[in-house]
């Protein structure tokens, strides 16, 4: 029984299912073979502040690439993903959105309000981004996908900080700085 090709090819059907079979197969996760060589790219997260650019498709292109071929090389490879709240590019993106739908500041909230808001924006927009970088074909382990306000990562920044802070490493000081009038903070 002969079957009509489509005329039109549909890749918004076609890719979706080809990677959610690579998903469900497990072909992004690394193997548990000890005995090949490790080769882990770690993703520099982007942030939640909306969707990706070119920039971001460039970059995560190329880690694409190489992490294939260190597959297809026979390394124990890992493209570990994840996202960065951005604090201060968050914050202009929350603020501007208070902004012009509410004509509200921060400072009409308070700091808790305002928190909530952002940790809103977080949940409406991270995924966003994921999403997007799904549909690039991204081949990370997204079962291991790291936001960088897990209490896991915060516990290790302070675990970190506070070593430092005690070796004398980090310290209070004046110094000249980039200050931004508008953002009232340090850039």
């Amino acid at each position: 029984m002969a079957r009509e090709l489509p005329k039109v090819y549909e890749p918004q059907q076609v890719e979706t299912e080809i990677y959610k079979m690579w998903e469900d197969g497990g072909f992004f996760r690394p193997g548990t073979d000890r005995s090949k060589k490790p080769f882990t790219i770690v993703m520099p997260p982007p942030n939640v502040t909306g969707q990706l650019h070119m920039g971001h498709a460039m970059d995560a292109t190329l880690q694409d690439t190489l992490i294939r071929f260190k597959r297809m090389q026979g390394y124990n490879a890992l493209w570990l993903p994840g996202v960065d709240h951005a604090g201060i590019a968050t914050q202009i993106k929350v603020e501007e959105e208070l902004r012009t739908k509410e004509g509200l500041s921060r400072y009409d909230l308070g700091r808790e309000k305002f928190l909530e808001r952002v940790w809103d924006w977080k949940h409406k927009y991270g995924n966003r981004i994921v999403e997007q970088q799904k549909k690039l074909g991204a081949s990370c382990d997204w079962d291991r996908a790291r936001f960088t306000m897990d209490e896991g990562c915060s516990s290790a920044v302070r675990e970190v900080f506070v070593s430092l802070y005690e070796k004398g490493l980090i310290y209070k000081g004046s110094r000249i700085i980039n200050w931004c009038p508008n953002c009232v903070t340090a850039l």
